[in-house]
């Protein structure tokens, strides 16, 4: 494999990781994928790296594997904990992002960078769908530091001529995600057999597969012009939570009717929708509608929640609190 097919995939073993390594590989890329796991837990069939970025080895990587282009999925990706420790937050973020611009700057100026980048970075937005121009407002740590790393992408692009992007991702979702609010619905109904989510069930969010985000970023890579610009990356359908667990409580063949709470989460926009005409000018449409996605996660839950699970968390006392609910 030419060295101009390779791209490095950071936080590779995560859950956008493996989508993304298995549609690079799919496109006949040689796939270099680095995180801090044990070798028997990274994708199958990639050339892995453990390394703890930033590393100072990562310099002699660079010039040995000549990339030419560099997905970053590593950091943090939660507004709670976010919340709860913004510093590990921004050093998994803005610091551990800068030290890797800084290496492709030194070792490898030509290879393209794409960061993953969050909805979270609008907060609340003022009209919907929001396109790419809207201000940005972040409501939590987590999303001031996500705008902070676009800054810098336009820094080394613009001081540096370093060939980079940023994805606002929206609502991600597939099977192999064990957080957020579609695993939090099916977790909590398979196990508890009721449904208490944080909310009214009116907060809305844009889902997209995390198959189409892979598909998105492998496109972007391609055709996208790399001068530091932003793309919205979500399906443009705006969900509410009420109806997402509605659906879900169906799929999974479950009686169990979906209550909220009425409390909103800090940190929590309320309604989500992306205007993704940027990124369909380049040629991409998402493909996997929701609710052949949702029936997916369904049934991956269903096997991993079943009924050895439920015998073996019958004590279980989180029935009382809500899910977690709505989060990004």
């Amino acid at each position: 494999m030419s060295a101009d097919r390779t791209v490095i995939i950071t936080g590779v073993a995560g859950f956008l990781g493996r989508y993304i390594a298995r549609e690079f590989l799919r496109a006949g890329w040689r796939v270099l994928g680095l995180d801090d796991v044990a070798p028997e837990n990274a994708p199958h069939g990639i050339d892995f790296v453990r390394l703890r970025l930033p590393s100072p080895a990562l310099d002699q990587l660079l010039l040995d594997a000549r990339p030419a282009a560099c997905i970053h999925a590593a950091g943090r990706a939660s507004v709670a904990l976010s919340l709860q420790d913004p510093g590990a937050d921004f050093r998994d973020g803005v610091v551990l992002t800068f030290h890797l611009l800084d290496a492709l700057r030194r070792c490898a100026p030509r290879c393209r960078f794409v960061f993953l980048s969050s909805a979270a970075v609008y907060g609340n937005p003022s009209a919907l769908p929001v396109a790419e121009t809207h201000p940005t407002v972040p409501l939590s740590p987590y999303g001031f530091h996500k705008r902070q790393c676009e800054l810098l992408i336009e820094e080394f692009y613009r001081v540096y001529a370093l060939p980079a992007l940023a994805v606002r991702i929206f609502s991600a979702f597939g099977p192999g995600l064990r957080r957020q609010v579609v695993w939090d619905i099916c977790e909590r109904a398979l196990v508890t057999r009721s449904l208490l989510l944080h909310g009214t069930g009116a907060e809305s969010r844009d889902f997209v597969h995390a198959g189409d985000v892979a598909r998105a970023l492998t496109h972007l890579v391609e055709h996208a012009a790399g001068e530091a610009e932003i793309y919205n990356l979500g399906s443009g359908i705006e969900t509410t939570v009420r109806d997402l667990a509605t659906r879900l409580m169906a799929m999974l063949r479950l009686p169990v009717v979906p209550e909220f709470d009425g409390q909103q989460t800090p940190g929590d926009p309320l309604h989500w929708r992306a205007d993704i005409t940027r990124l369909r000018a380049l040629g991409f449409t998402p493909e996997m509608a929701l609710e052949d996605g949702l029936r997916d996660v369904a049934a991956w839950s269903s096997a991993e929640l079943g009924p050895s699970a439920l015998r073996n968390t019958s004590g279980w006392s989180r029935s009382a609190e809500p899910a977690g609910g709505w989060r990004e």
